[in-house]
């Protein structure tokens, strides 16, 4: 069974990238979130790292039928987190430092090569570029997670890129700015993480990323959660409101029974004797119960409760 990043990396690989400059700012963001420049035997290249098979065969589609290049498979480590192997494949030779070079993640200038950290305005200049840089360095580095079904926390949400570096990173979150997507920037070991924790901007990101379907599913556990804690204040008030009636009635009852037990209720007028025989005839009533039995208001009722206290304190003193 797919976990949510799975599902919205699956979903993205569906969709089609029909323009060539998209599918560079794709790949470019891709290689700077799960892959590396390389040099094997003189020869420059770049390496990628997947355990998706999906976004495998969805990036060596691009770099085939746009590029004319083709991965070879160099290894698969067996990852523990996962249970599944990671596969690295690689592409080296003149055309893959072409390539690179294209992408502008390595700048050359004669026989001098050199890495280029933040993203180039170029690659990104229109928006279906930066949106299809972000689906890119999704599919490379990021992870989303939603709440625990059957947790009634409003957090939970969670989705990040990882990036090997700051400044790349720092060029990403002013991507998203352009899109009106405020995102965090924090430092992990060796990498630099762009996360965000609200639903609300999840969604807007999902929604870049077209991938509809996992926007969908998002919004349905929003939805539900939100009616789940809705149900839970609605019972809490109301158990609260039972605790506080049943604690105001319990000191009602033992400030009646002091006045009974030494002056008796005899002693009262016939306003507040009629309130404490109302109150010891019916025990769990509330006050607004009460009022409605005698025919007045809510604040008279408290109003002659309050002076019940007074005399069961002073009788109390005595």
């Amino acid at each position: 069974m797919f976990n949510f990043t799975e599902e919205i990396k699956n979903e993205i690989t569906s969709v089609q990238t029909e323009d060539r400059c998209c599918k560079l700012a794709l790949v470019s963001a891709f290689i700077r979130t799960s892959g590396s420049v390389i040099s094997h035997n003189g020869e420059f290249g770049f390496e990628i790292t997947t355990e998706n098979e999906g976004t495998a065969e969805y990036i060596s589609d691009i770099l085939e039928g746009a590029f004319g290049l083709h991965l070879t498979v160099t290894g698969a480590k067996f990852d523990v987190l996962s249970g599944r192997d990671k596969l690295t494949f690689a592409c080296v030779g003149e055309a893959a430092k072409r390539l690179l070079n294209e992408l502008c993640v390595i700048r050359t200038a004669g026989n001098e090569i050199s890495l280029v950290f933040g993203i180039d305005e170029k690659l990104v200049a229109r928006d279906c570029c930066k949106a299809a840089f972000i689906r890119g360095a999704f599919l490379g580095g990021g992870s989303c997670t939603l709440p625990e079904e059957g947790s009634y926390s409003r957090t939970g949400y969670h989705f990040e890129i990882v990036f090997s570096n700051k400044i790349t990173a720092s060029d990403f979150c002013d991507i998203l700015c352009d899109f009106e997507v405020l995102a965090k920037l924090v430092s992990r070991k060796d990498s630099a993480v762009v996360y965000v924790k609200s639903k609300e901007v999840i969604s807007d990101l999902l929604n870049l990323m077209s991938a509809d379907e996992s926007l969908e599913k998002l919004n349905k556990i929003v939805e539900l959660k939100d009616k789940t804690n809705n149900a839970n204040r609605v019972n809490n008030c109301s158990v609260s409101n039972i605790d506080k009636t049943v604690t105001a009635s319990v000191n009602q009852v033992r400030a009646i029974e002091i006045i009974a037990g030494t002056a008796g209720l005899q002693s009262l007028d016939k306003l507040l004797f009629d309130v404490a025989a109302a109150r010891l005839a019916d025990k769990n009533a509330s006050m607004q119960e009460l009022a409605e039995r005698l025919g007045i208001t809510k604040s008279c009722i408290n109003h002659r409760m309050r002076r019940i206290f007074e005399i069961a304190d002073s009788l109390g003193k005595d």
